[in-house]
């Protein structure tokens, strides 16, 4: 029910998913590249492993920024594309984190499971806001 609301509230206005994925990169890219790797200890994913994974969502913010600002037609391929694009950073977490499983504390698999669970919210409304668009 709240997705199908958000849903349509988006295919009105379908910038904005490029505006919270964007923002949700930043903040992303900045508790890997900054609060975590300070608290490697407590979280046991290594500092480079992190640095990988903050880097990653620094290319996605930009492509947000880009398309919010100034893509205005065919917004239906655009979305469909940050959609895979975090359906990939997905799964590139979950091999880094697999690759370091014994360093990490239940607080890392913690972090990683509640991003990786947003994403896949974010996902799933892009897709299916993506689907309500005209192919233009």
């Amino acid at each position: 029910m709240i997705f199908r609301q958000v849903i349509n509230k988006m295919v009105v206005h379908p910038k904005r998913l490029f505006l919270i994925d964007g923002l949700g990169a930043l903040l992303s890219a900045f508790l890997l590249g900054v609060v975590l790797v300070k608290l490697e200890s407590i979280f046991g994913i290594p500092a480079t492993a992190l640095y990988i994974l903050a880097f990653l969502p620094c290319i996605f913010a930009l492509y947000d920024l880009y398309c919010y600002l100034r893509v205005k037609k065919n917004q239906k391929y655009f979305l469909t594309a940050i959609a895979f694009m975090n359906l990939i950073y997905c799964f590139v977490s979950i091999g880094i984190v697999l690759q370091h499983y014994q360093k990490i504390t239940a607080f890392g698999w913690g972090y990683i499971l509640i991003e990786i669970l947003i994403l896949i919210a974010l996902i799933t409304i892009e897709l299916k806001t993506a689907s309500k668009l005209p192919s233009k």
